[in-house]
């Protein structure tokens, strides 16, 4: 892409984030986090109480982006062929022979909704596991390519709701981005009630192709990332890890509260995220400012904690905020 094209391109994303506005009121860094875990190829995983527009939030970005959608409903009773697809018996009317042919599922799209992804046992959830993982499905022997680009973006209610399963951490850590949705402000609270209560429907508009998303994603991995920066998310992640072989977290409340800390993916999420983060901004290099708008939602699921940390009240998000105090930053002309 040509500096004109991804000027173009670029516009065209803050045209979507402007689209799903005439929808959604507020919640804005929510939006940003689903378009920047989008830009960064990864699978996006949303939590609130019912009532907060996770689901109109979702279906309204995919409608501000020109690709297939589709939407599956979790439920107890959801089947992992109800996800995946299934065979089916057809006949061939010209010989008669009986034969059986692959019928896919809704994974088989670019955008997929997977929407009350708790509500449903641990044996559906992991149906999702193979496609989110290797954006393909294995049915009766036989590989099958899922379209590009390919993104699962989930929502849950919390998992202290009536008739929720948790996640596994197998799964949870296949999430890039887990993002909380909030209660709005007061204000948009009204403009809501305005909104939703009027004969006044928007019509939301395609902005952005699929091609231009692999091209956003492309462009994401050419954003450049100083040593010290890479070296600084490292650490932070190493310093999620609690006390082990005589190694200590430079953060006391990781030691205090923390059972295990994220792996080796958290830091390759770190940067791919960052990166996206500055190509939001109209920038080409990444600031220490982007890793820690970023690193909230990409640890508060990489994190476990012990029973000290419950007892005493104490959220990820917590421990998270002490660990970007706590964690050196570097010199660096490019933080």
């Amino acid at each position: 892409m040509n500096e004109q094209e991804v000027e173009q391109t670029l516009a065209k994303l803050n045209q979507a984030i402007n689209e799903v506005g005439k929808v959604i009121v507020g919640q804005s860094k929510v939006i940003e986090e689903l378009l920047i875990s989008i830009m960064a190829g990864g699978h996006c995983l949303l939590e609130g109480v019912p009532g907060l527009a996770k689901t109109l939030m979702v279906s309204s970005l995919s409608k501000t982006l020109a690709m297939d959608f589709n939407r599956v409903q979790f439920t107890p009773d959801l089947m992992p062929s109800d996800i995946i697809g299934t065979e089916i018996l057809e006949t061939d009317h010209d010989s008669g022979d009986r034969f059986f042919k692959f019928q896919q599922g809704p994974v088989f799209t670019n955008i997929l909704l997977a929407d009350e992804i708790n509500r449903t046992p641990p044996k559906t959830q992991a149906a999702l596991l193979e496609a989110m993982q290797e954006k393909s499905v294995s049915y009766a022997g036989q590989n099958y390519q899922l379209p590009q680009p390919f993104f699962v973006l989930a929502t849950q209610n919390p998992v202290e709701q009536a008739g929720t399963y948790s996640l596994p951490e197998a799964q949870l850590d296949r999430f890039l981005m887990f993002i909380r949705v909030g209660y709005p402000s007061a204000d948009e609270e009204i403009e809501i009630l305005k909104r939703t209560t009027s004969n006044v429907t928007s019509t939301l508009s395609k902005v952005l192709s699929a091609q231009e998303m692999l091209n956003l994603q492309s462009l994401t991995r050419d954003v450049e990332i100083s040593d010290a920066l890479v070296t600084y998310i490292t650490q932070l992640v190493r310093n999620t890890r609690p006390s082990k072989d005589g190694e200590h977290s430079l953060c006391e409340s990781v030691n205090k509260y923390i059972r295990w800390g994220a792996g080796p993916r958290a830091g390759q999420a770190l940067v791919l995220c960052a990166k996206a983060k500055a190509l939001m901004s109209g920038r080409y290099a990444v600031t220490i400012t982007d890793i820690e708008f970023v690193a909230p939602a990409i640890l508060r699921h990489r994190i476990l904690l012990n029973f000290q940390a419950e007892a005493e009240q104490i959220s990820t998000d917590d421990v998270i905020t002490a660990l970007l105090v706590d964690t050196p930053k570097p010199v660096s002309r490019l933080n």
